[in-house]
């Protein structure tokens, strides 16, 4: 009896095309997976503000019994009625955040860029020791100054103007400027400055003519932070501004909520959109400078 023998086939590994397509695959579905989960995260992320533009169409007493951002019970009488609904048009309050925010860019942009510049440039004693102490001023929660500040401010008489929120910006008290300024500076070639020197440039000159025009994207950088967290400013106009004729807008929105009556969130809604409209434009047109200013600087 002969026994047979039967030999099987042996494995053929995958051809280079196979694994190239296997891989191809592979990519695209994890980048398939990749791409709807940051989508699912922007929707998740946005649904607050256009819940927000949404309920400032609604009737007032629809806002709260229907969450919902699909509906059709929608009106636009909500902007008019809020426009005129306090003491002051609501322009009134908007032109007060716009001179305090215009003010504190022109403070920060001066007083931070010359602060910048000496910590950058000139050599004098306790340069680092002061340059150390001005970055831990950036981790002082701003309530442990805030009751002498308010002090100070009150001798000065200074109490419902816009001085208190203007006056410390010209002196090169946002320490982040001056941190985000300096590392610019301190990116900018020694050899212009050595040339500058040896024609007969100062510091004066040096800091007009050759290094404010140059350190543009930091410039525009700190103008564009400064609006937004100057027109969003809530806590340092309700401490020092208390007559409704110096309230910003921020302050003015609080006007439409009352504890003791009823509430007006439809015109809250409406004039909040309102509000953040300057916010969405300077954002869009500074975003390439805001992304400029960060990589020249070093932070990332």
């Amino acid at each position: 009896m002969t026994a047979t023998t039967l030999s099987r086939p042996p494995a053929t590994s995958p051809t280079s095309d196979e694994r190239i397509r296997r891989a191809r695959r592979r990519r695209v579905v994890t980048t398939t997976l990749k791409h709807a989960g940051l989508i699912a995260l922007a929707l998740l992320m946005i649904y607050p503000l256009v819940w927000l533009v949404v309920s400032s169409f609604k009737p007032n007493e629809d806002i709260f019994r229907d969450l919902s951002i699909f509906t059709t019970n929608l009106t636009t009488a909500n902007y008019p009625h809020a426009w005129n609904a306090q003491q002051y048009p609501f322009s009134h309050y908007l032109m007060n955040s716009l001179i305090i925010s215009g003010a504190a860019i022109v403070g920060n942009l001066v007083s931070c860029s010359l602060a910048a510049y000496a910590f950058a440039r000139l050599r004098f004693r306790g340069r680092n020791l002061m340059f150390a102490a001005m970055l831990m001023s950036i981790m002082l929660p701003f309530h442990v100054v805030l009751v002498p500040q308010f002090l100070i401010f009150k001798e000065l008489g200074w109490l419902n103007t816009f001085l208190p929120l203007i006056v410390p910006k010209f002196l090169a008290t946002d320490a982040f400027f001056v941190f985000l300024m300096v590392q610019f500076i301190r990116a900018l070639p020694k050899e212009i400055f050595e040339a500058a020197r040896i024609d007969g440039a100062g510091h004066p000159r040096m800091y007009a003519r050759i290094t404010l025009p140059l350190m543009v994207p930091a410039l525009a950088t700190s103008a564009i932070f400064t609006f937004i967290w100057t027109w969003s400013d809530f806590f340092g106009p309700l401490i020092y501004l208390r007559k409704p004729s110096v309230f910003t807008a921020a302050i003015a929105l609080k006007g439409f909520l009352d504890s003791q009556e009823s509430s007006n969130y439809g015109a809250m809604f409406a004039m909040s959109i309102v509000s953040l409209i300057p916010l969405f434009v300077i954002f869009m047109v500074g975003q390439r400078y805001l992304v400029k200013g960060f990589a020249t600087t070093g932070i990332k």
